[in-house]
């Protein structure tokens, strides 16, 4: 039989009644991500998802990189599908890992008989296989506690499957399963952080970036669509909304108070964003705020920021320090292209001296004399839509 895919599934396998659209979401995540890779049979049966290839054609490697970045799925194995018979698993496992077993010095193996009508427990079937392996690969030692290798056997409802080790899956939930949400999506290292760790729970996502032209360069866009592009093979296809922000900062610069400009510029961006997600149907906005770690991200400053917007702000890294982050990014993938030497926009008229914790009163009474539905209609009207895809 041909060398195929298991998933093994995470949370999804507590759900209740509503499960089986978690294993349907899965699934059609997983045929899109794989489409590129050749033609593959997916199906789930007793919390276990299988990607089967359809014909010799496919490329198993590269299918098996990718669904490791699949939201869902706990943990991926390489396996080889043979006969509910403890003779031909013997067999399969001799030949199919034959490279592992060879290169470990210590192995054990672990059978799991979802078939209950299979002869044999799962301890007679390991000691079986295990016994028999010894006797082929005389160079081994049994260590059930800590073995180089560890040879998995599946008994299930139509075949037998033989694999090593699994590898760590992406986790989570299935991107979509919890509805879309807006994310704002700066150029720094926080907010594709935020974005990735939202779109593990289940969250699609469409991208909001607020560019200020000529203060910032168009090197600056091209780097934020890059972080959206190294976030595509876990969260999907994205459209990344690149708003024009230079008259808006422009108007807060001779206007308002230097001291509020940046509590201002991020209620227009709430704003701007909330604007997005009525468009687009998303029911919350993801921010990549920490708290404390810079003045625009105290509790006050962050209560000012929110209030003008109706929809949850979902802020995923607001406990996590610096450290803690950048580990995600480099994990990721998005470190190195954040710390390009491109400035963003949260960085033009940045105040010497800024409100750590303004009041919303003070920040309402400074936007008293804007016309704050036409600088939002304006902004929102010139977007520049950029689909990003794998």
């Amino acid at each position: 039989m041909n060398e195929m895919i298991l998933l093994k599934l995470g949370e999804m396998v507590l759900k209740g009644l509503n499960r089986r659209s978690f294993e349907d979401k899965l699934q059609a995540n997983l045929a899109r991500r794989l489409h590129r890779y050749g033609q593959f049979r997916i199906y789930t049966r007793q919390s276990t998802t299988y990607v089967e290839p359809k014909d010799d054609s496919c490329d198993m490697e590269g299918a098996y990189a990718a669904v490791k970045q699949v939201f869902g799925v706990v943990g991926v194995s390489l396996a080889r599908a043979c006969e509910k018979d403890a003779d031909a698993m013997l067999e399969t496992a001799r030949t199919y890992l034959a490279d592992r077993l060879l290169a470990a010095r210590t192995f054990k193996v672990e059978s799991k008989r979802a078939d209950k009508s299979f002869p044999m427990t799962s301890i007679q079937l390991s000691q079986y296989v295990g016994g028999e392996l010894h006797e082929a690969f005389p160079h081994l030692k049994v260590d059930v506690h800590h073995p180089e290798v560890t040879i998995h056997l599946e008994v299930r409802d139509f075949a037998a499957y033989v694999h090593a080790d699994p590898e760590p899956g992406a986790g989570g939930l299935p991107v979509g399963i919890n509805g879309r949400a807006v994310s704002l999506l700066s150029g720094g290292i926080d907010s594709p952080v935020a974005s990735w760790m939202i779109a593990k729970r289940g969250v699609a996502l469409e991208m909001v970036h607020f560019f200020s032209y000529p203060y910032t360069s168009p090197e600056a866009r091209d780097k934020v669509i890059e972080l959206a592009r190294l976030l595509t093979p876990w969260c999907g296809r994205l459209t990344v909304h690149v708003v024009p922000f230079t008259a808006i900062q422009e108007e807060l610069r001779r206007a308002c108070p230097p001291e509020l400009f940046t509590v201002l510029m991020r209620r227009f961006m709430m704003r701007i964003a909330q604007e997005v997600a009525r468009r687009c149907g998303a029911r919350a906005l993801v921010t990549g705020e920490c708290l404390g770690q810079v003045a625009s991200q105290t509790m006050e400053a962050m209560r000012c920021t929110g209030a003008v917007a109706d929809l949850p702000i979902l802020r995923p890294c607001i406990g996590l320090d610096k450290e803690e982050i950048i580990r995600v990014a480099r994990r990721i993938g998005t470190f190195e292209t954040s710390i390009l030497p491109y400035e963003d926009c949260c960085t033009v008229f940045t105040p010497r001296h800024p409100r750590l914790h303004p009041t919303l009163a003070e920040a309402e009474a400074a936007e008293a004399g804007l016309d704050i539905e036409g600088m939002v209609r304006a902004a929102v009207e010139g977007i520049e839509r950029v689909q990003v895809n794998l």
